[in-house]
């Protein structure tokens, strides 16, 4: 059958549906290039341009709206704030004493250098970096040092492991803003250890403070044996050079009787020669020597 001579009718109004058909392409072309030739990059973020014809474009876009061409370009955004990052690790000390570290991390990535970041990291850039160089890191810093010396040289240790970590997170093109340590355990038998130093010392400082007053109070005795044996001295020259000085005493000691026994609730019916108040028997005329 010879189809060149058959005669296609034509459709009333097919001119104007072609037409339709065209602005409505149209239409959706523009609205789909409207609507995917802007982006916005938000407060502390960065973007870099990936096209489908030359890769990975240099240029890193700040803050605010820029333009792509749809389908060719799509724009990758990174958060260049610092992130914090809590990392353990178990390590052997410079004695053989197993430490258990933790460490706190303050990263961002440098944002000049995001485009080499895409190429190189990709976008989970921290996952693929920071654990194997942070876990490297701790367990040659703390092979360096004793179990004690890491509690009584910490601000030793954490500047190591911080200048360390900024040497090697910056070969990733990754700025780090703060390194700290945050815990740091020790294995059962050196927590234990410790434990029994610090009651030894303990019990060292008690017996120390034991001796020190038993040579305190020893000074004291000889200090007191020598004051009274000074004062017999005194009173027995006294007594030689002034006979009267005994009755002065007796006086005395009738006065403190006599205010005691006033001062006192209860009655008390006593021999005045007993209670020294028998002073009108005394003899006050100082005897001379014959």
């Amino acid at each position: 059958m010879n189809l060149n001579n058959v005669k296609v009718p034509k459709m009333p109004g097919g001119g104007a549906a072609s037409a339709l058909l065209k602005v409505g392409v149209i239409g959706a072309l523009g609205l789909y290039g409207a609507a995917n030739s802007l982006y916005n990059v938000d407060g502390g973020h960065r973007a870099i341009v990936f096209n489908r014809i030359v890769g990975v474009k240099d240029q890193v876009y700040a803050e605010g709206t820029h333009l792509i061409l749809p389908w060719f370009e799509r724009p990758v955004i990174y958060d260049v704030r610092a992130k914090p990052h809590l990392v353990e690790s178990t390590s052997g000390s410079r004695d053989l004493q197993m430490v258990k570290i933790g460490l706190r991390v303050l990263t961002r990535p440098v944002p000049d250098q995001l485009p080499t970041i895409y190429r190189t990291l990709g976008e989970n850039y921290n996952e693929r970096v920071l654990p194997s160089i942070i876990h490297e890191t701790l367990k040659a810093v703390v092979a360096q040092y004793n179990a004690s010396q890491l509690i009584t040289q910490r601000e030793a240790v954490s500047r190591n492991i911080r200048e360390i970590l900024t040497a090697r997170a910056a070969n990733f093109n990754i700025a780090l803003d703060d390194v700290s340590i945050t815990t740091l355990t020790f294995g059962k038998e050196f927590t234990a250890a410790i434990e029994a130093k610090q009651v030894a010392a303990q019990e060292a400082e008690r017996a120390k403070f034991i001796v020190e007053k038993a040579e305190q109070d020893k000074k004291s005795a000889i200090i007191r044996a020598q004051g009274e044996a000074k004062s017999a001295q005194l009173i027995g020259q006294a007594i030689a050079n002034n006979p009267a000085f005994i009755t002065l005493r007796k006086i005395e000691a009738a006065r403190e009787i006599a205010h005691t026994i006033s001062n006192a609730a209860n009655k008390v019916f006593l021999n005045s020669g007993d209670l020294l108040l028998n002073l009108q028997e005394t003899n006050l005329e100082p005897t001379g020597k014959k």
